[in-house]
């Protein structure tokens, strides 16, 4: 099992992006055990940053990943989005830019290449047309980006992407365990993996061939999905408790104001950042939202001290 988190953008106190802080944040996932992160994805708020700001955070971010990835000797994968066009020639303009500034994988978001819900035969001419103009050397990959719709793939999409040869990873959000089944089994021994955005069904997920998590309750407790990912086998009763309490404090994903919450997180964290977002107002975080945070910190930080016999 994989886990990747996705990534938030912290903002200085003048609203401009605050590269230093974000690398703190990498830094943070690294030393919590997981094995990537999304770059330049909706948690980033990327469609209220512009292309030179979301170019400059994917470098950085790719840049400090991969030299942990040397310091430490073991792999720290970084995917990236960035196209928020309506266009295919401004998503080309866009992608092309992310992949100069280093990923190891370009991820498509689904609703761009049907921003009018078409159906199939647009989203493939799209695709391809992408295809054709991006990089030959670079993965590619897919997410189900709920913002603003969520475009679900289908059975003959997949198809597609296999027999390109060149899709390695797909973010689903679809949140149905039968359907992540089904597209596992079709998936199957072609090099694409499937990971799962909603922890409420990761582990489920996981046991009907999914390859891991790519969410964002990983900017929260990423050590808990790092152990899941170890020891769900070898442990099955404690990674079925531990799957329990990740779905239910992973409710707090759509009562809360995120990525605010998120950043008020890692200030509890011990990473200094300021309470600001370009896609919530500031006052959106209440001190209500403060205190479920510091609730559901002191519940899964008590959560890894039992598993770790602490």
């Amino acid at each position: 099992m994989e886990i990747f988190t996705t990534m938030i953008t912290p903002y200085r106190a003048d609203g401009s992006v605050d590269t230093e802080t974000a690398l703190k944040y990498v830094d943070f996932y690294y030393e919590n055990g997981i094995d990537g992160i999304f770059a330049v994805c909706q948690s980033s708020e990327i469609f209220y940053l512009t292309l030179e700001e979301r170019v400059a955070l994917n470098r950085a971010v790719y840049a400090r990943a991969k030299e942990l990835e040397r310091r430490g000797d073991r792999p720290f994968t970084v995917v990236s989005s960035g196209h928020v066009s309506d266009s295919i020639e401004g998503q080309i303009e866009e992608l092309r830019a992310i992949a100069a500034s280093g990923t190891d994988a370009l991820i498509l978001i689904t609703n761009r290449l049907d921003p009018k819900n078409e159906g199939d035969d647009v989203f493939i001419a799209n695709a391809e047309r992408l295809l054709a103009a991006l990089p030959e050397d670079v993965k590619l990959g897919f997410y189900e980006c709920p913002y603003p719709y969520k475009r679900l793939v289908t059975p003959r999409i997949l198809d597609w992407c296999i027999s390109t040869g060149r899709f390695a990873y797909m973010k689903d959000t679809c949140c149905d365990a039968s359907v992540m089944r089904a597209r596992c089994d079709q998936l199957k021994g072609s090099g694409f993996k499937l990971l799962n955005a909603n922890c409420q069904t990761l582990l489920e997920s996981v046991h009907g061939g999914a390859d891991g998590y790519c969410g964002i309750m990983c900017n929260f407790h990423p050590a808990l999905y790092a152990w899941l990912a170890r020891n769900y086998e070898r442990e099955p009763a404690r990674a079925a408790l531990l799957q329990s309490l990740l779905g239910t404090v992973g409710f707090t994903e759509g009562g809360l104001p995120y990525p605010l919450t998120a950043k008020y997180h890692m200030c509890l964290c011990g990473i200094e950042t300021e309470l600001t977002a370009r896609n919530r107002r500031a006052d959106e975080l209440t001190a209500y939202g403060k205190s479920c945070m510091r609730q559901m910190k002191a519940l899964t930080d008590h959560a890894w001290r039992e598993l770790n016999g602490q």
